[in-house]
């Protein structure tokens, strides 16, 4: 296997980077915290830090940014090597709710600042994200937000957003695996300079069981999953897998250096069914 090229190293592994539009980097590959509760989530995110993870991403619906920060006090790894992102819950849009539960989350975490937060669903019926989106621009400004994104927008929602003629989104993270690649939503984000950031990356394991993943894996000496990754990887998108798993947050980790021929990049490119495991942004509007 090549090594890719890369700006920060962890132990022998070299650990890509994504520059965002505010000049900032984000390591092309993350930790997801999704479903680990609070109580776990200290020494799984402790594991994820010691096997060479600097990105955690977390959320106020995970109900864990407690453990998170706990995880990152206890690391004794300098703040500024550590790449966080957190979400505002949907309950939480508008312009006076934003702001205090920025407060909130910063407060579990521990932390003066994010480095990075996020809308977590647009809600299009609620009709509350572009006066959510202003509002974030404020806790930018002040720095409590060393960047402001947002998750599962559509193009018409990204274009909603840039039209109000300030910040542009940083990141947008969607659903995006083998199954579901969501190529408008792609060129929406690259066309308005915003980084794509891919959660359920395997499709909930899914894709892990696809013959074609499987033959390509077996043929490159890697796991399904690293194959996954790598192919995220050589997209030049952004990658926060998750795993409680010891072996598998140290596995995921290794897809860095994994570099697949271009025709097997090819081959999972066709592998778009429409499959999302997710809800829809366009008719996703819970509180």
């Amino acid at each position: 296997m090549h090594r890719r090229p890369g700006a920060r190293i962890m132990e022998d592994m070299t650990i890509p980077q994504i520059t965002l539009n505010t000049g900032a980097v984000i390591p092309q590959i993350g930790f997801g915290v999704y479903k680990v509760d609070d109580s776990e989530a200290e020494g799984v995110v402790s594991t994820a830090l010691e096997a060479g993870y600097r990105s955690i991403d977390t959320a106020t619906l995970y109900g864990n940014e407690r453990g998170v920060g706990r995880a990152i006090a206890a690391s004794g790894i300098p703040r500024d090597e550590i790449f966080v992102t957190t979400k505002l819950w949907n309950s939480d849009q508008g312009s006076a709710s934003a702001p205090a539960a920025v407060d909130r989350s910063l407060e579990l975490l521990g932390l003066d600042a994010v480095d990075l937060y996020l809308i977590h669903w647009p809600t299009p019926e609620r009709g509350l994200y572009l006066e959510t989106w202003t509002a974030l621009e404020g806790v930018l400004a002040d720095g409590r937000a060393r960047a402001i994104g947002v998750s599962n927008f559509l193009p018409e929602h990204l274009d909603a957003v840039v039209a109000l003629g300030g910040t542009v989104p940083a990141v947008n993270q969607i659903e995006l695996h083998p199954a579901l690649q969501q190529r408008e939503v792609v060129s929406a984000n690259i066309r308005l300079g915003i980084a794509t950031e891919a959660w359920s990356p395997l499709g909930q394991g899914g894709a892990l069981s696809d013959p074609v993943v499987v033959e390509i894996a077996e043929r490159n000496g890697v796991t399904p999953a690293q194959a996954i990754l790598a192919w995220h990887l050589a997209s030049g998108r952004i990658v926060i897998p998750k795993s409680v798993t010891p072996s598998r947050i140290a596995e995921n980790l290794a897809s860095v250096d994994v570099v697949l021929p271009g025709e097997d990049l090819e081959r999972i490119d066709a592998l778009e069914s429409g499959g999302r495991v997710g809800p829809d942004p366009a008719t996703m509007n819970r509180a």
